[in-house]
């Protein structure tokens, strides 16, 4: 039982469970009865994506420092009470659930999902 932190549209690994699409907007031109079936996510939770002016600074980062703005951004976004209880639930279902969790981007070091892998792991989850 554990989270995978994915990139979406990728093949899934065997007994990856549901997939979640931590991301803003969905996949531009696929028909939303192919978002599962392409591998793209089986549910939507935009609540854990980064926010349009998040989005932003990270597209613009190109030293450490500003991606650190980015950081600090999201992790502001995501201690909001609404999606610090979600990060809570996600963390607790990994010990008794497989299920994966993603966004579009390439590059996960450069992208919201190194940070919310953090954010996972500091409340207990268990992660692949």
């Amino acid at each position: 039982m554990a989270i995978r932190i994915v990139r979406l549209g990728t093949k899934r690994a065997p007994h990856e469970g549901v997939r979640i699409g931590t991301v803003r907007r969905p996949p531009r031109g696929v028909p939303k009865s192919k978002f599962s079936s392409g591998n793209w996510y089986d549910v939507w939770l935009p609540n854990l994506a980064p926010s349009p002016e998040a989005v932003k600074l990270a597209l613009s980062s190109e030293t450490p420092r500003q991606w650190g703005g980015f950081v600090k951004r999201y992790r502001a976004e995501m201690a909001s009470p609404e999606n610090s209880r979600v990060l809570d639930v996600l963390a607790a279902l990994s010990h008794q659930a497989n299920f994966s969790v993603g966004c579009y981007c390439e590059d996960e070091s450069r992208c919201h999902r190194s940070v919310l892998r953090q954010l996972l792991l500091d409340r207990g989850a268990r992660i692949e």
